[in-house]
């Protein structure tokens, strides 16, 4: 396979996965604002924190309220973390490479991209929020079971798991960062009562929340949660769990080692974290979220120099 064709099905996989996170990444606001009192005021402003792009929606709104972050989030195409910018960018990789991907997968890309564009147009308001963001997380999937049920076990496919399994590992770890990012208010006594609800909305927002009960068959513990979404290996949205399907898919190509050490160095530093102590203090449960993102920033480098190195020095590589 050519090495253009890898990285831009490398990059299809990585743009379903951000885009489905991403609508799941609101939804942990939107559990919440179901579980929780209505006296309770919750606050958008972490969601921004957390995307890393600050700046730059400071510079566009003046506010960080509920309309403005979804505007942001789902429709501002000067952002390009965006749900519309992601799927846009996903639908121009399967564009080019359509002879490898079968017909049905461009076809469910395509529609959702449409649907999308057309609800960014017509504004996505707070009470078209959860139908749209389901929308979104559905077609999403749909477009996975596509690719389970329709590609060939091919290099094509291997690319396709490798995006999707890291780009799915990364997201989970800034859905976490929800957490310590203190969307509930601080003040004295107000938090402690719905520590376990945060927990809850963190793993429906995850579609985790039976399997949790399942594996664990505990009451909601921040502990255990954490736990279970970074060091499980049978939970398909568990951290552990995408870097052990990553190492598997990296080993049926050809030089993988250099990619498989980071790999192992990524698993060891979730083997070795102080769960309990990340659960109790979100300071430094959001120091170990940095790490472990810049263990996938490695990952993902160490990955492109092995099977996308261009010959031009000067060709402008897709952002991460």
């Amino acid at each position: 396979m050519l090495s253009r064709v890898a990285e831009n099905i490398y990059w299809l996989a990585r743009y379903i996965e951000r885009t489905e996170d991403t609508a799941r990444l609101l939804s942990v606001n939107s559990n919440l604002l179901l579980d929780l009192p209505r006296a309770t005021q919750l606050g958008w402003s972490e969601i921004i924190a957390i995307t890393g792009n600050a700046e730059l929606f400071d510079e566009l709104y003046p506010n960080r309220d509920e309309v403005s972050v979804l505007t942001f989030i789902c429709g501002d195409k000067r952002y390009d973390g965006s749900i519309i910018r992601s799927l846009a960018a996903a639908r121009e990789n399967l564009r080019t490479t359509r002879d490898v991907i079968p017909r049905e997968i461009w076809e469910e890309v395509n529609q959702l991209f449409i649907a999308v564009r057309d609800q960014v147009e017509s504004g996505i308001t707070p009470r078209k929020r959860d139908a749209f963001l389901r929308r979104v997380i559905r077609s999403c999937q749909t477009v996975n079971g596509l690719i389970e049920g329709t590609l060939s076990y091919t290099q094509a496919r291997t690319f396709l798991m490798l995006g999707r399994q890291l780009e799915r590992a990364d997201m989970i770890t800034r859905i976490i960062d929800v957490r310590s990012g203190n969307l509930l208010p601080r003040s004295p006594g107000e938090l402690t009562p719905f520590e376990n609800i945060q927990w809850m909305s963190v793993l429906k927002s995850l579609s985790g929340y039976q399997m949790y009960r399942q594996h664990v068959r505990l009451r909601i513990r921040g502990p255990d949660v954490l736990s279970f979404l970074l060091q499980n290996r049978s939970f398909p949205r568990a951290v552990g769990t995408c870097l052990e399907r990553f190492a598997n898919a990296l080993l049926t190509l050809p030089r993988h080692e250099i990619v498989l050490n980071e790999v192992e160095t990524c698993r060891d530093h979730l083997s070795r974290a102080d769960i309990p102590l990340l659960a109790s203090e979100p300071e430094r449960l959001h120091a170990f979220v940095d790490d472990i993102q810049l263990d996938f920033s490695e990952l993902h480098d160490a990955l492109a120099k092995t099977y996308f190195a261009r010959v031009q020095d000067n060709v402008q590589t897709q952002a991460s």
